[in-house]
């Protein structure tokens, strides 16, 4: 039998490779950035065209490469992180594997300009396919500018599974978010097709949240600090009141690199429990510091998916140290900026009671009485004041009869009237019951229904909007005075997307502006209350995978609609809205099923009824 086992040429090897390493934009962009940081950059600049898939470049003013250093960071395996086995055990930089730049480049047109601080001269590589075009030297600035054209180029299989550029996009703003998270001493910039996004000057942690999630974003802050021998935890964590229904703001960084812990996650959540309702999460932005022995991130190709060695004792520690700031955090005094001091009590003031007013009575004076003093009024004489009983002289009960009769004739037949009518609508509503608070029943010829309640409406409210949307004629009520809601960059770009369905549903925007989203008027059915939670639910749906084109939009935008304003299990309905419900869920199109592809009733029987005796 002939041998059939081959070494794989080094091209088909590296894309092979590409495909741990690259996934979608999103992972070039956080290894080009983990690079510049290893570099010791103080300053980096992140430029994206067309969600990642025509250019990602970014540019650094770290120490740079020589040219052979250059040439070889392309090679398979070539890092200058580790030197033997053992050190892999001992990590504290990003990139250590030495695979990220020769996977790229073996997917991608890529362009290395760099030189270190002692040369007067750079170097000036091209590669396409994994295959180097050029390499000569260039007249650079210090550090090194490393640019990513045609993602996929010579892949278009794998091209093809990449999503829209704006999903594109939001996924390398959120490893943009957890890179600039975990480094607020360096200055980054990010530029998405030509427009700058993102300018975050060096500063501490706190400054660079309020940088990237808004100015409101620090009100919501609490402090967590806590040092043991086992792990140093800071951070903040977000008060329980802005708990949101959407897993949003929720970072974890272990030794300043970003990880997922289900585990560490699950802590968090028991240390709120109580204090926010069901269904909703909190925010948290959590630094742990823990030695580098301890920790394995080598066992994912992310590197996001990490492992400690005494995971229990991390969980406890990290649960009591966030219980005891939020058992402080409504007694810390806070700094607030745009108070008006006019309205504070002045330091002269403090711990002084008020005065008592002083009032005098004069314990003799009578109207009635007669006096010569010149300081009383003639109104209140006995002279003026004689006859007084006069006054009521004419109106005696009969002269009352009209009105006052009437009047209470008339109370008298409108309550009855009220009451009565009443009774008859309830006498009359006996076709549904509401069983458990989650079904309605409700009978036919063949037998009886029990509907999904929650389902339902979802189903009724989907093909309204979805209808809506369509004809673009939503009814709005305008509001008395407007809504002003608060959003980060990213969220703001989302709305923007979104803006134009969401004015043919019944949306009415004023101002928008850096932060902060004017609001003038809703949908009929949407409370002013519900506006903010009604916004936050739908920016977090079109975070995940949506396509561009207009129909999935308008799709999208009706079901989150429908299930975040149905009527939930729970929710107690009067007589009247189960039959409205009924007859609203038979007079759909699509009446068995939910948007979600969820039965919403099922039908028993009088056959079903009888086997169920014998």
């Amino acid at each position: 039998m002939a041998d059939i086992i081959r070494l794989l040429p080094d091209h088909v090897a590296n894309q092979i490779a590409a495909g741990e390493v690259v996934q979608r934009p999103a992972s070039v962009v956080k290894e080009l950035l983990e690079n510049a940081i290893d570099a010791k950059a103080t300053e980096i600049k992140l430029i994206v065209k067309d969600g990642g898939k025509t250019l990602i470049q970014v540019v650094d003013n770290g120490i740079g490469m020589s040219d052979t250093d250059a040439r070889l960071s392309f090679e398979r395996h070539a890092t200058s992180k580790i030197q033997k086995a053992e050190d892999l055990f001992n990590l504290s930089t990003k990139g250590f594997r030495g695979e990220a730049l020769a996977s790229i480049a073996a997917i991608a047109h890529v362009e290395m300009m760099t030189r270190t601080e002692d040369q007067e001269v750079g170097t000036h590589i091209k590669i396409e396919g994994g295959k180097i075009c050029s390499q000569e030297v260039a007249v650079v600035p210090k550090g090194t500018s490393l640019m990513v054209k045609n993602l996929f180029f010579n892949i278009p299989a794998r091209r093809n599974f990449l999503k829209s550029d704006q999903v594109e996009f939001r996924h390398i703003t959120d490893e943009f978010h957890r890179v600039a998270l975990a480094h607020p001493q360096i200055e980054f910039h990010f530029y998405n097709n030509g427009g700058e996004l993102f300018n975050l000057p060096a500063n501490d942690f706190r400054k660079r949240i309020v940088h990237i999630f808004g100015r409101k974003a620090n009100e919501k802050l609490v402090p967590i600090n806590e040092e043991t021998n086992v792990v140093k935890i800071s951070g903040y964590i977000q008060k329980p009141e802005f708990a949101k229904k959407s897993r949003g703001e929720q970072f974890f960084f272990a030794n300043n690199r970003f990880i997922k812990s289900p585990y560490l996650h699950h802590a968090v959540l028991g240390a709120f429990e109580g204090l926010i309702k069901p269904g909703t999460h909190p925010g948290y932005f959590i630094c742990l510091e823990v030695d580098p022995a301890t920790i394995d991130i080598n066992i994912h190709p992310t590197k996001t998916e990490v492992k400690f060695d005494d995971e229990h004792t991390l969980y406890a520690y990290l649960k009591s140290t966030i219980k005891h700031s939020l058992g402080q955090f409504n007694v810390v005094p806070s700094l607030d900026f745009e108070k008006d001091q006019n309205l504070e009590t002045p330091y002269d003031f403090k711990n002084k009671n008020a005065p008592v007013p002083s009032i005098t009575v004069d314990v003799g004076f009578n109207p009635f009485k007669e006096t010569s003093s010149p300081k009383r009024t003639p109104s209140y004489s006995k002279s003026s004041a004689k006859g007084w009983e006069n006054m009521y002289e004419g109106l005696e009960k009969k002269s009352f009869e009209h009105g006052a009769s009437t009047f209470e004739v008339e109370s008298e037949e409108i309550n009855s009237t009220i009451f009565d009518s009443d009774k008859d609508v309830r006498d009359t509503i006996t076709t549904t019951f509401q069983l458990r608070k989650k079904y309605i029943v409700t009978t036919i010829k063949s037998g009886m229904v029990v509907i999904n309640q929650s389902r339902a409406h979802q189903r009724v409210l989907y093909e309204g909007f979805l209808k809506n949307l369509t004809i673009k004629e939503g009814v709005s009520q305008q509001l008395l005075f407007p809504l002003l809601l608060s959003f980060s960059k990213v969220e703001l770009e989302i709305l923007k997307e979104i803006k134009e369905n969401l004015c043919a549903v019944g949306f009415v925007f004023g101002n928008i502006e850096d932060d902060a989203v004017e609001i003038k008027g809703v949908p009929v059915m949407v409370a002013e209350s519900e506006v903010q939670m009604v916004m936050e639910q739908l920016i977090s749906d079109f975070q995940m995978e949506v396509s561009e084109d207009s129909f999935s939009q308008s799709d999208m935008l009706a079901k989150t609609l429908a299930k975040t304003l149905s009527v939930k299990t729970g929710e107690v309905l009067d007589d009247a809205s189960q039959l409205g419900l009924v007859n609203d869920l038979f007079a759909c199109k699509e009446a068995t099923l939910s948007p979600f592809n969820k039965r919403t009733y099922i039908t028993i029987t009088e056959n079903d009824i009888d086997r169920k005796f014998i």
